[in-house]
């Protein structure tokens, strides 16, 4: 497609639950599976918000008639999540972390923070409106297609989490309300489904920097606007893998498209993304009418001081150069101990075991749980010292490399650990490869090396023999 010609123009907006407690409670940010101690009914209507005007997607649920119940846990729910008591004063930690990715955003931060109800009542907050605040706005990312403008950054609470729909019941989880979220907000200034997926590699790892976000399927959402000439802002709702993005995209823009051909409005809607890259219709396109002040909590003040005390994390990206430069690893391992958390004990090994390659050293701390799962191994039987034990002994050349893996393998299998199986000494080797030669003498150096290298599979290192052979024949 050309987009350019399309006109195409997309905005972005990420949210990320924080590894905190709640943001307005104490409770524990911890998903239950177990059976709740207790189930509550409710039924919610619309208000006006601050302009005196009911907002137009929250007048459209509440046209469905649902009843609501609420699943609740004694031990980690209370109070403020039924709506039964105010919300306690904002988790200090959650803020601070806000404001870590604004600074990272090059975001003007406000200096008074007024916490905001938004008007939602499809039953996902108990008292029908999500607490929220604008921590920052006017920020930048840098691209390969050029600047991405940051339009706002805020913090909130995130919604209760919907178990299941029986006629008009739904039935919600506290466990999820009140989970801080950060929710940033790009301008319509990206230009191609490319870029778009270049925007949320680098927010996501801008929030991973920080090292106090939650994983996992649920604790990242990706929402898009998208409009072209002649068409109309549709906002796209429900990304969980962002290698879809692309294929969403072009799908709505051909929607849209085909809209337009026949002469029919491209209504601002929002649109929920179904799982054959295609959108359905979800609800109306929500407004400021939904917004008003809360009065349960007072204005929170961001004076210099405060900025000053934030400490800034080093940025993933930056992580890993320096990981390429320091250590002889390409790109796509230093990402990789990045991203399963094992860069401490990569150096540990790194810096010890100096006869090893630090590349081997990095490859197999990363590869292993990806071959013991294809062998049926269990990976977890694998600790610490385990690896300290075969590094110690690759080190000093009473193993292979090849063995390696092996080895590892076993282990995962519940074998016990005796790196004696795993080698032959060289002596014993020069005797073998001698009377090899003098049975097979009219083979060359590459079929006895395979022969060899047959027979000790793991055990014997390929060089070794190699120097062997070619000081006998």
């Amino acid at each position: 497609m050309d987009y350019e010609k399309l006109g195409l123009k997309i905005g972005f907006e990420i949210h990320q639950q924080l590894s905190t407690k709640k943001l307005f409670c104490n409770c524990p940010s911890i998903l239950r599976e177990d059976a709740p101690n207790l189930k509550i009914e409710r039924n919610l209507r619309a208000v006006a918000g601050e302009s005196g005007n009911i907002d137009i997607a929250t007048l459209y649920e509440m046209q469905k008639k649902l009843n609501f119940v609420y699943e609740y846990y004694k031990d980690s729910n209370c109070l403020v999540e039924l709506d039964e008591e105010p919300p306690h004063n904002i988790n200090k930690k959650a803020l601070n972390i806000s404001l870590q990715v604004a600074l990272l955003l090059n975001t003007k931060i406000l200096d008074e923070i007024q916490i905001m109800r938004k008007a939602i009542i499809d039953g996902s907050n108990t008292s029908g409106f999500q607490r929220t605040m604008l921590i920052a706005r006017e920020g930048y990312l840098e691209t390969k297609q050029g600047k991405v403008g940051i339009a706002e950054i805020f913090l909130e609470e995130d919604a209760a989490r919907k178990i299941k729909t029986e006629d008009n019941v739904i039935v919600y989880r506290l466990d999820r309300l009140g989970i801080p979220l950060i929710e940033i907000k790009t301008y319509a200034d990206i230009k191609t489904p490319e870029q778009a997926v270049e925007v949320a590699e680098k927010l996501g790892m801008i929030f991973r920097s920080t090292n106090a976000v939650r994983r996992g399927i649920g604790t990242i959402r990706q929402d898009i606007n998208i409009s072209i000439k002649n068409g109309n802002r549709v906002e796209l709702k429900g990304f969980q893998d962002l290698r879809s993005m692309k294929k969403v995209i072009d799908t709505e823009i051909l929607r849209q498209l085909n809209l337009i051909k026949q002469n029919k409005k491209v209504k601002q809607e929002v649109r929920k993304v179904t799982l054959d890259f295609k959108t359905e219709f979800l609800r109306p396109m929500p407004g400021a009418a939904r917004m008003y002040p809360e009065t349960d909590i007072p204005t929170i003040k961001i004076t210099k001081e405060i900025l000053w005390e934030i400490e800034l994390p080093e940025l993933l990206t930056e992580i890993t150069l320096s990981l390429e430069k320091k250590y002889d690893i390409d790109p796509s391992l230093a990402r990789t101990l990045l991203k399963k958390k094992q860069i401490n004990e990569f150096e540990y090994f790194a810096k010890k075991f100096k006869n090893i390659k630090q590349a081997f050293i990095a490859e197999t701390l990363v590869s292993n749980f990806r071959e013991i799962l294809k062998e049926k191994g269990d990976p977890f039987r694998i600790n610490k010292n385990h690896f300290e034990i075969i590094f110690k002994d690759l080190n000093e050349n009473k193993i292979s490399k090849n063995s390696v893996m092996q080895i590892l393998i076993d282990i995962s299998k519940g074998k016990e650990l005796d790196l004696k199986k795993y080698s032959i000494s060289e002596l014993d080797l020069e005797k073998e490869i001698k009377e090899l030669i003098n049975k097979n003498k009219d083979l060359n150096v590459n079929a006895l090396m395979g022969i060899i290298m047959k027979k000790y599979k793991g055990k014997v290192d390929g060089k070794k023999v190699m120097e062997i052979l070619k000081k006998f024949v």
